[in-house]
């Protein structure tokens, strides 16, 4: 997170740029949103004009990564600030054992839970004054289990706590503090009457109602557009009939009639949501004292039912989800903070999600430990480029999808697959300025930038965290 000496440098670097009180933070993450599936980096069939303004208005940047192809570990790697491999979590794992029956529907176990000696960013803001909320999905633990978030730091939490439960968008509960909120009219079917994207947007906007007068956090971990595909029927029409349609009807996820229409309409519709988020920071009268950060936790899916090529979802890119090649872990990432972040501004800066409990640690004014990956971005952020320092390289180390190693340095990215089989896989390496779609290995013409990238991975690749945990139930 940030160092002694980090914290005592942010009252210069932020010299000016503070109001009395301290600034709101709001961290937003959409679910498998593709490199180019907004506006303002290339999208031409999707609308996204709110987030298209937030770039005008704030920093885009075009070289910021997730710290893991898929949820649950880029969540751990966002919120905790270790890389994968120094994480607690590597891969996604599903706690079935814990999941039971109540009222007619399954309540799910969640996913393998945060030790309770892994410090997350919202612990370190909430000690610091701020009152924190996570709206979405959470996938780090159940309710009751060292990973629940409220023990995480945060005072309030509604949504999906797990992935799986997260697979439908009108389900029979949300997780509202710990216990199950039922939703009458929901079925987990194809359709329903409360649509879960909506209810979470509305209470993250209640929430920032609520608490306004006093600094908060807000960590927005949305759900869309991760499968099913599933929209409001009116979000869905606005966009029927501009393309031809093939419906999907495979068992994987709820089916659909028209899969384009309908995944446009969810990234519009969360699109909508970010434009409700803004209006309310005006009409609240802090939009100046609130930093807004949008980005994605991994790339889009590989399933078919996302015609991620139709809408060119990755562009020139090389992976999608579950893959450490450019496409799976390259990710929208816009910053706006008026009068600080500058306006209409694009950053090269190579950049992870395990900076994020650096930066945001540094922006409060906290002190926390040094014991992280990340680097704060704030000179970035705040248009001094040249105080920024910059990562010797990016670190993926995934056990998903065969086993995944990767290292950026600079340019120059290195690639291992399949390592469980095979743990002395080759290392493939590209030159992202000459090749960003990796497609020419050249590990056998640059034998010293391999055996740096070797060394790097030797140094950095720590035991799996044998993390041990207590399941807890929901209760009435």
């Amino acid at each position: 997170m940030v160092s002694a000496t980090a914290a005592c440098t942010a009252g210069s670097v932020l010299a000016g740029a503070r109001s009395s009180k301290p600034p709101n933070i709001i961290l937003v993450m959409a679910d498998d949103l593709g490199w180019k599936e907004l506006g303002c980096y290339g999208q031409k069939k999707i609308r996204t004009p709110h987030l298209d303004q937030m770039a005008a208005e704030g920093m885009r940047f075009t070289q910021f990564h997730t710290g893991a192809p898929v949820c649950g570990p880029a969540r751990c790697n966002l919120m905790t600030g270790r890389h994968g491999g120094h994480a607690c979590i590597r891969n996604n794992g599903e706690i079935k054992a814990n999941q039971y029956e109540l009222n007619g529907a399954t309540i799910y176990g969640g996913q393998t839970p945060l030790p309770p000696e892994e410090t997350t960013i919202a612990e370190v803001l909430k000690a610091k004054g701020y009152k924190t909320g996570c709206f979405g999905k959470w996938g780090l633990g159940a309710a009751g289990t060292t990973g629940d978030p409220l023990k995480k730091g945060f005072d309030h939490f509604y949504g999906y706590n797990c992935q799986r439960h997260a697979h439908n968008l009108y389900p029979k509960y949300l997780d509202r503090d710990g216990k199950p909120e039922f939703l009458d009219g929901n079925t987990r079917g194809v359709t329903g009457e409360k649509y879960a994207p909506q209810l979470i947007a509305d209470k993250m906007l209640e929430f920032v109602r609520k608490e306004h007068d006093k600094p908060f956090f807000v960590y927005y971990p949305t759900v869309i557009p991760h499968l099913a595909l599933q929209a409001p029927q009116e979000e869905i029409e606005a966009y029927l009939g501009e393309w031809e349609e093939t419906p999907y009807t495979g068992r994987a996820y709820q089916p659909h009639p028209t899969p384009r229409a309908c995944y446009a309409a969810m990234i519009a519709f969360m699109d909508k949501q970010m434009g409700r988020l803004f209006a309310l920071l005006k009409e609240l009268g802090i939009d100046e004292n609130t930093i807004v950060i949008f980005t994605s936790d991994n790339g889009v899916t590989h399933l078919k039912q996302v015609d991620y090529e139709f809408f060119d979802s990755v562009g020139e890119l090389r992976g999608l989800k579950g893959s450490v090649y450019e496409g799976g872990v390259r990710e929208p990432f816009i910053v706006r903070w008026p009068g600080h972040v500058p306006a209409g501004s694009v950053s090269s800066h190579i950049g992870a999600h395990y900076d994020m409990p650096t930066t945001l640690a540094q922006i409060a004014g906290a002190e926390v430990s040094p014991d992280t990956d990340g680097i704060s971005i704030l000179p970035e952020l705040l248009g001094q480029g040249a105080r920024q320092k910059k990562h010797e390289f990016i670190f993926w180390d995934f056990a998903g999808y065969g086993g995944q190693i990767a290292v950026r340095m600079g340019d120059w990215k290195g690639v291992k697959r399949n390592v469980k089989k095979n743990p002395e896989a080759p290392l493939e390496l590209y030159n992202l300025k000459d090749d960003p779609s990796e497609k020419t290995n050249v590990a056998v013409q640059h034998p010293e930038i391999v055996a740096k990238v070797e060394a790097i991975i030797l140094r950095e690749r720590d035991k799996p965290v044998n993390t041990k945990f207590q399941f807890g139930k929901y209760r009435n």
